[in-house]
């Protein structure tokens, strides 16, 4: 731990410990970078369908951006334990920039095609598995122990404003008026967040000097993971919900636009309707897991999203949609508050990187593969149907390792047997 979060968890004089400028700074950069995001969450799939219509192409984008979370979490995470967090997330933030330029560049040009899309795509998801690994491991540094739980809620009201809320209207009325604006705005939002990424302080302390491989720091957090049961399970049951997530999120811009009728601003305010259950699940879901505990709220999580998933490919009308939307966004902050918050405050400070990294590798890896199976049931069955099988497995799924959470709680409900107490 940095010697400015013992600092903060140390003063007895102040009545309470406080978030301080660190963590605003990367709180703002976060809100800078995810209100770009969020515009080009929109107007990336607007662009692909005035592409194509086929869902099963559509789907190649999404894949693309989620690719990188099969294919590299794994170093990520040793390189996000070997090197300075900060300095890795401001270059990530530079880097994915410079990609969105070029789309920018390509569409101003007339040059977007969906293979430029799925390969700027995968660009961004290589950059955010780095940035992602390190922002989650290097939380713990800039806020005192207690204030975690505190730190990810504030977090994630500030990454679901920017990205549900207000960037996709903003990106969906950008592409209505001229399809490079959203795009542009992303590149500008990502070069200013970097700029004040690279204002965090250098936290090392946590780091491994002595330089092994990162096939031995790899192995390292697979081991930590592996042991932890409880993480272990958590870790398997988000891969599935990832999967039936993707196999809706990859062909819901058709199903706005062509089956629920709405226009590309319609589609834009659709999206934001995420949000407003994102925000809600923000300000009331740290209190909400103190009260009801760790394995009733990561069950009330996963049951709202199962039941929301089934709601959404059911809906008769956007309105009902956007109900459903936005109990998934309550659904999902939820279990993000949870577990974020978990393995912040239970894995060893120099290995957070690595388990974060295998953690999510389990969890989002098979995100491409679900956007896939989503984009050919959906030309195979019609653009309801992946939402509906979403819901069903993700419900049994829930069902299924409901007895395994039990027990996993009651044997791990803090640390791996045998490992070292949590630093």
């Amino acid at each position: 731990m940095t010697q400015l979060a013992q600092t903060g968890a140390s003063q007895g004089s102040s009545p309470r410990p406080k978030l301080g400028r660190p963590y605003w700074r990367m709180w703002w950069a976060s809100a800078i970078s995810t209100t770009g995001d969020g515009a080009f969450t929109a107007a990336l799939p607007l662009l692909a369908v005035t592409i194509t219509r086929d869902p099963r192409l559509v789907s190649v984008v999404t894949a693309a951006t989620y690719l990188p979370w099969m294919l590299f979490s794994l170093p990520a995470g040793a390189i996000v334990d070997r090197y300075d967090r900060a300095t890795l997330m401001w270059r990530s933030q530079a880097v994915q920039a410079v990609i969105v330029a070029a789309i920018t560049i390509g569409i101003v040009f007339h040059e977007a095609n969906i293979a430029l899309l799925g390969l700027a795509g995968f660009g961004l998801g290589c950059a955010e598995v780095i940035f992602s690994n390190a922002a989650q491991a290097v939380l713990p540094a800039l806020v005192p122990p207690e204030l975690i739980p505190k730190a990810n809620g504030s977090q994630q009201i500030s990454q679901t404003v920017g990205e549900s809320f207000l960037g996709p209207p903003a990106g969906s009325l950008l592409f209505a008026a001229a399809a490079a604006l959203p795009f542009g705005l992303d590149a500008a939002s990502f070069a200013g967040s970097a700029a004040l990424v690279a204002t965090l302080p250098k936290a090392k302390e946590g780091q491994d000097k002595t330089r092994p491989t990162i096939r031995v720091q790899v192995a390292e957090g697979l081991r930590w993971l592996i042991r932890h049961r409880l993480l272990r399970v958590v870790a398997v049951l988000l891969g599935v919900y990832n999967f039936a997530n993707q196999m809706g999120q990859a062909i819901l811009v058709l199903l706005a636009t062509q089956t629920l009728h709405l226009g590309t601003r319609g589609y834009g305010f659709l999206l934001a309707a995420c949000a407003v259950g994102s925000v809600i699940g923000g300000l009331v879901c740290p209190m909400l897991a103190k009260r009801l505990g760790l394995l009733p709220s990561l069950v009330l999580g996963g049951a709202i999203d199962a039941a929301v998933f089934v709601g959404v490919g059911l809906a008769p009308d956007a309105a009902v949609a956007a109900v459903m939307l936005a109990g998934q966004g309550f659904g999902v902050t939820l279990w993000n508050v949870v577990t974020v918050s978990l393995r912040q405050q239970i894995v060893p400070s120099d290995l957070l990187g690595r388990v974060n990294s295998v953690y999510r590798m389990l969890g989002w890896g098979l995100m491409p593969v679900g956007a896939l199976a989503g984009g050919f049931v959906a030309h195979a069955a019609g653009l309801r149907a992946p939402y509906v099988v979403a819901g069903v497995l993700c419900g049994l799924s829930l069902l299924a390792a409901l007895p395994l959470l039990l027990s996993a709680s009651r044997v791990s409900p803090t640390r791996p047997a045998g490992a070292a107490p949590p630093r």
